[in-house]
């Protein structure tokens, strides 16, 4: 077979049809498509793809059987190391990660990993196989605090290996960021629900609507027959740019805006309201920017993106920046807000912001913008919503004097995800700031990898 160089394209909805509601944009692959897909892996014996993965997924022998035909052999593979497959293969930036290393791409295309690892996830759940849950309990209770991915993945660990799990969710359902944060046309709930309930078949508890730090103290747990315990409570204080104006009616972070969406489908709850603006400005060039400003156009909004650096440096996943232009979202690059202005009922009317050009690179590697001289002008909205990243919430720590936390805010770990609290680990965004799915999820991996062997070491 002559050498494909392009990577296989998944089948999404029509722009002018999916910005219209909030229906997964992408179907991902035929069994046809996923298998020329396959075939183009080059099944390298050094295997930097590997290396590119957070929780090291045996790509090139997964993609093996998926050439074979064999889709069940090719998820018992990934499962080995992901507990996630469906979620990973939708919202990974692969492009940053596997991708990066494949040896395809370094004269054409990568191989379309993380859509190989969504149609072989996709292909098993289909088939309703139930897990493998007669697993021999060793009699050691862990408390997980979070339901996000890196709780799940390290309650998935642990589970598979005898302990007795409970992940402890602040809201009303589990999943974390999976269900508040990330938008139905992304990472459809039915997917995080199907996760969730195979560790709920592998027999981990999950109780909803418990505050640690406020429900329960983090050393009443301990208390409480716990003999190990997992953070894995993310970041989800938002950040503002403390600007005028952030008080005014319709001004509110994409933390919020997101979750009173996602969780709570304000879209068609009437319980749970949520501003039909006309125009809405998102400041803000992430992931989470994206998912605000394309929902916010789903809701009818005309959107703008306000960014105050360049395209190049948008830290948007490429396929999304791609897809909110094709839903007719607007990009106002190399600007930033200076005044969110309102009228006298404190409403938003609009946003004064200033032009900026690119410095040097600044500590982040990063050209540094930097204002340009009397470019101030004004941008017309009813709505502002500020998408400028999350820090980890103080509930937790400021509750538990013992456990150590860096100036920032993210709690301190030794290199097994140890806080300074014996037997008490963290990983994921409590600890590094909002990050990726699958760094968290390798975080939680590497924390119950620590706390099964210290279980070993103490039975020994």
């Amino acid at each position: 077979m002559a050498l494909i160089k392009e990577k296989q394209k998944d089948i999404t909805l029509a722009p002018e049809v999916r910005n219209k509601c909030f229906e997964e944009v992408s179907k991902g692959y035929t069994e046809e498509i996923a298998l020329i897909e396959a075939s183009r892996c080059l099944n390298c014996k050094n295997a930097p793809c590997i290396e590119g993965c957070p929780v090291h997924i045996e790509i090139p022998q997964f993609i093996a059987k998926v050439k074979e035909h064999k889709f069940d052999e090719a998820y018992s593979i990934i499962e080995k190391s992901s507990s996630l497959p469906a979620i990973c293969g939708r919202v990974c930036p692969q492009e940053s990660q596997c991708e990066s290393k494949c040896t395809m791409g370094i004269k054409f295309e990568p191989v379309g990993i993380g859509r190989l690892e969504r149609f072989v996830a996709d292909y098993h759940n289909a088939q309703n196989i139930k897990v493998n849950n007669n697993i021999k309990k060793n009699g050691v209770k862990v408390a997980i605090i979070g339901s996000g991915p890196s709780g799940l993945s390290c309650a998935s660990e642990l589970a598979k290996a005898g302990f007795s799990v409970t992940i402890f969710e602040a809201l009303h359902e589990a999943g974390g960021v999976l269900t508040y944060g990330i938008p139905e046309f992304r990472l459809p709930k039915s997917i995080v629900k199907k996760e969730i309930n195979n560790l709920i078949d592998l027999g981990v508890e999950i109780k909803t609507n418990v505050v640690i730090g406020k429900t329960i103290k983090l050393d009443e747990l301990l208390s409480m027959g716990y003999k190990y315990i997992f953070i894995g409570s993310g970041a989800g204080l938002p950040k503002f740019m403390g600007i005028p104006g952030e008080e005014l009616k319709g001004v509110l972070s994409a933390n919020e805006f997101l979750t009173r969406l996602n969780l709570m489908k304000a879209y068609n709850n009437s319980d749970t309201p949520i501003k039909k603006a006309s125009k809405t400005i998102v400041v803000g060039g992430g992931n989470v920017a994206m998912d605000a400003a394309r929902s916010a156009l789903r809701l009818g909004s005309n959107v703008t993106i306000v960014y105050r650096r360049g395209e190049e440096e948008l830290p948007a996943r490429r396929e999304e920046v791609i897809h909110a232009k094709e839903e007719g979202i607007h990009f106002n690059l190399l600007t930033n807000p200076k005044e969110i202005l309102g009228n006298e009922n404190k409403e938003v009317i609009g946003m004064n912001v200033v032009n900026m050009v690119l410095g040097e690179p600044d500590e982040s590697g990063r050209r540094k913008p930097i204002e340009e001289p009397n470019s101030s002008h004004f941008l017309e909205c009813d709505q502002v919503i500020m998408a400028l990243g999350t820090s980890p919430n103080p509930i937790l720590t400021s509750s538990s004097p013992f456990l150590f936390t860096e100036k920032w805010g993210g709690i301190s770990v030794n290199e097994s995800g140890q806080t300074s609290i014996i037997n008490v680990y963290a990983g994921g965004d409590a600890v590094s700031g909002a990050a990726t799915v699958i760094l968290a999820m390798g975080a939680g991996k590497r924390c119950a990898k620590a706390i099964i062997e210290k279980e070993k070491q103490s039975q020994a």
